[in-house]
């Protein structure tokens, strides 16, 4: 667990792959007396049930720019923080088979295009040589950016962790946060199972557990957990190497190679709300049905493992970044809706830059957690998976 300080500059509150990532870039900056609590182990909460899928593929302009530094960070991990995490540029493949979705994604690959993306949008021949795994007798497009792919979420996790703490910084472990004490317009002091720190600066990288800590603090994070389900195969004979990313738009099933198998995954709208964490075998028959239409040849498949990860899901799709109005020194990174892996390199800088009053490389704040209050505008992400 290591010694729990009585004071801090900044404490984040959760040991995510976010949580990791502003701890690295802050005790970069030279940020003294950086602590992160974690109440069971790194990485534990969503982050290492994660897809481990990367893009910059979206169609929302600060998501583009999110995905696209963060896809540059990746590329440069083994040097900075220094990790292997085992990426791979395979690409990303969205199947499309509604002629309206296709002109959606049409819009958005000139967006992306602009931003700095090779995205391109592609027949369903050339879609189907780029994963010959599947059938395009209904696809009317697709969309294809070779720049994406995957990589391992807890080796990610690992870097920063191992970076962060030879920087200075105290990463605690077993430590769960029970409240905020505010005073004015600060949060004063982090209240813990082993004491309470005080505190300069406040950061909620919390995940699907968010809410209850922006509740300590008088800030409504909007925030609802949702469970996710995937397995992985056994051993496929004659897997493409190069296979990318392969997502089925209008069904949401998608797969990427994991070793000598796959890893399989979709979403279930009839999945209630909450911390359900347990894996259950009741989201199958939809996915069998998802395989059967787009790729047969994966419903003889044998499965070797499935585990269940939790989306912290909000409104519109898109994530809660900023600094509150109060308490002023309480910053948030959280409702990310299942692209907080993938954008985390980039939102450990703009956490670092809100803190140290920098302005940041992409203006966040369109993802205040105050867009849902009042007459403010709504920017639903159309990408989501």
């Amino acid at each position: 667990m290591g010694e729990l300080p009585r004071e801090a500059s900044v404490v984040i509150i959760g040991g995510g792959v976010v949580g990791v990532s502003a701890a690295f870039h802050l005790a970069e900056a030279g940020v003294s007396d950086v602590v992160l609590l974690e109440r069971a182990e790194l990485g534990s909460g969503s982050t290492c049930k994660a897809a481990g899928g990367v893009r910059a593929q979206f169609s929302d302009e600060v998501n583009i720019r999110l995905g696209a530094r963060s896809l540059d960070a990746f590329a440069r991990f083994g040097t900075r923080p220094g990790q292997e995490i085992d990426l791979h540029r395979v690409g990303y493949l969205f199947l499309l088979t509604d002629e309206d979705d296709a002109a959606a994604f049409e819009r958005h690959v000139v967006l992306q295009n602009r931003l700095g993306v090779p995205s391109r949008m592609v027949d369903p021949r050339t879609a189907r040589r780029l994963s010959p795994l599947v059938e395009v007798d209904d696809v009317v497009a697709a969309a294809f950016s070779p720049d994406d792919g995957h990589c391992t979420p807890e080796s990610v996790v690992l870097g920063y962790a191992v970076a962060a703490r030879r920087l200075g910084a105290r990463l605690l472990t077993g430590t769960s946060v029970l409240g905020l004490r505010v005073v004015g317009d600060e949060v004063r002091t982090v209240l813990t199972d082993r004491g309470p720190i005080r505190a300069g600066t406040v950061v909620c990288a919390a995940g699907a557990w968010s809410r209850e800590i922006g509740a300590h603090a008088g800030v409504d994070l909007p925030v609802t957990p949702v469970r996710r389900q995937v397995l992985v195969t056994a051993p496929i004979p004659d897997l493409p190497g190069a296979l990318p990313m392969t997502i089925d738009f209008g069904t949401s099933f998608y797969f990427h190679r994991e070793g000598r198998g796959l890893l399989l995954g979709m979403s279930d709208p009839t999945q209630e709300p909450g911390f359900h964490l347990t894996y259950s075998p009741d989201w199958l028959p939809r996915l069998t049905d998802a395989m059967a239409r787009r790729a047969p040849r994966l419903l003889d498949a044998g499965v070797h493992r499935g585990w269940a990860g939790l989306y912290e899901v909000t409104p519109d799709h898109n994530a809660l970044i900023g600094r509150a109005d109060s308490p002023s020194n309480f910053l948030y990174a959280t409702g990310f809706s299942g692209h907080g892996f993938l954008q985390a390199p980039a939102v450990g800088e703009v956490l670092r830059d809100l803190h140290l009053g920098r302005t940041p490389f992409v203006d966040v704040t369109p993802l205040s957690a105050g867009r849902f209050a009042g007459d403010a505008p709504i920017r639903p992400e159309a990408h989501i998976v």
